[in-house]
C-alpha cells in the first residue's frame, strides 16, 4: 500500500506517516528515509525531536537528501518506507551544490522518478510532503518556481498513491482511497 500525506508544517504528518508505516510494516523491515540536509540549528533540533519520536518503534534511518530511490538497494525485499519529506527532497536536488547555485531544473522530474519508483516497488510506502500552497501572498520568482515544482512533484506522487490525506489542525481528510489506520 502507499499513502501521501499533505499539511501544513507542524501539523501532526509526521506522527500520523509513522504511525501508518508501523502499522503497514507489521513490526518487519521498516526504514525511514530521512531527506532533510540540516543547515542550522533549528534544522539540527527538528532532526532530533524526529529521532526521538521513532525511537525504539523499530525504524532503521536511511539519511538520503537526494537520489531518494536508492533507499531500495539498501534494504531487505518487501520493506516499507516513510519518506521524510518530499519538500526538503526537491530542495536538496534543486541545489546539489553550492546553496546559492541556479536552480537545477531537472530537479523535479528526478524526484519524481525516485518517489514512483518507491511506490512501484516497495512492499509499502509512506510519503510526507508539506502543502504550501493555499498562500494569498505573492513570493519572488524563485519561491514561486519551488512552489510549482513541489506541486507538480506532489501531484504525480498523489496519482500514484493508493491512499492521499491532507492534515489540517491534526484532523485528515481523505482525498483518494481508504484510511482505516
Amino acid at each position: 500500500m502507499t499513502v501521501f500525506i499533505s499539511g501544513g508544517c507542524k501539523n501532526g504528518k509526521s506522527f500520523l506517516a509513522q504511525s501508518a508505516a508501523l502499522r503497514l510494516s507489521g513490526g518487519r523491515n521498516l526504514y525511514y528515509v530521512a531527506t532533510m540536509i540540516p543547515s542550522d540549528g533549528e534544522d539540527r533540533a527538528r532532526i532530533a525531536r524526529h529521532r526521538a519520536d521513532r525511537a525504539g518503534l523499530g525504524f532503521r534511518t536511511l539519511e538520503l537528501g537526494r537520489d531518494v530511490s536508492r533507499c531500495l538497494a539498501l534494504a531487505a525485499p518487501g520493506a516499507t518506507f516513510l519518506v521524510d519529506s518530499v519538500t526538503a527532497l526537491l530542495l536538496n536536488e534543486m541545489f546539489p551544490g553550492e546553496q546559492y547555485a541556479a536552480p537545477d531544473p531537472d530537479a523535479p522530474r528526478r524526484c519524481v522518478d525516485g518517489l514512483l519508483r518507491i511506490a512501484a516497488e516497495a512492499g509499502n510506502a509512506v510519503f510526507v510532503s508539506d502543502y504550501i500552497y493555499s498562500d494569498a501572498a505573492r513570493y519572488d520568482a524563485f519561491t514561486e518556481n519551488y512552489r510549482r515544482d513541489l506541486a507538480s512533484v506532489d501531484r504525480a506522487l498523489a496519482s500514484a498513491c493508493d491512499t492521499v490525506l491532507e492534515l489540517c489542525s491534526g484532523r485528515a481528510t481523505v482525498h483518494k482511497g481508504v484510511w482505516d489506520i
